[in-house]
């Protein structure tokens, strides 16, 4: 039986609370959405997402979802998922793609702090360089450049990874704290180092 390309779904928020009623609303999905939504939370393995269409459930952003339990026949399914991206560590990492940096903390219990490049591009007042610039600096030669990682179904974007010494992560801080905008330094100033760094390059083809 063929992949339906249109699937009533349900959905409602989710609450531990299960004496809590939630209204519940109903849309339908074209089988790439369904589909999109389920990578974001498996990734692409093909039996999880068999799984989890054959399920009929899944919890994403704070809404439970449900359908119609869909029997996927791997050949169908593989030629569904083969229209969305794949891990591709050939990709190499060019500066001009990266749209957020992440500062992971360590230690890794404590908040990592995400930076968007339309957050820290300005310049501040008489510095020659913005706190873009300096992050991807770290990125740049003569250091090694950062290592591809995977991509991210939910951030629809490829990964990557650079690990940085001790001296780097310390100075990494020090020029986000020197730079960043006021929105930004209240996050930064619980960062005692950030020995990782994940870039985020969003795929254009």
């Amino acid at each position: 039986m063929p992949l339906p390309q249109s699937i009533p779904v349900r959905f409602t928020e989710e609450d531990a609370d299960n004496f809590t009623i939630r209204p519940v609303k109903r849309q339908t999905f074209q089988l790439r959405e369904l589909l999109d939504m389920i990578l974001r939370v498996s990734g692409k393995d093909p039996a999880r997402v068999s799984q989890i269409l054959h399920s009929g459930t899944i919890v994403y952003h704070f809404y439970r979802y449900w359908w119609p339990a869909i029997a996927a026949e791997s050949g169908e399914l593989d030629a569904a998922l083969s229209a969305f991206p794949s891990d591709d560590p050939s990709r190499p990492f060019v500066a001009a793609d990266c749209t957020f940096i992440i500062l992971e903390s360590a230690p890794p219990a404590r908040r990592s702090v995400e930076i968007a490049r339309s957050a820290a591009s300005r310049k501040p007042l008489f510095s020659s360089a913005s706190l873009w610039d300096r992050l991807l600096s770290f990125a740049a030669p003569p250091n090694s450049p950062p290592s591809y990682v995977s991509y991210s179904y939910e951030r629809s974007a490829d990964l990557y990874a650079l690990a940085l010494s001790p001296e780097s992560a310390a100075a990494i801080v020090r020029e986000a704290l020197r730079l960043a905008p006021r929105s930004l330094r209240a996050q930064l100033e619980q960062l005692s180092s950030a020995p990782r760094v994940t870039l985020l390059c969003p795929r254009r083809s």
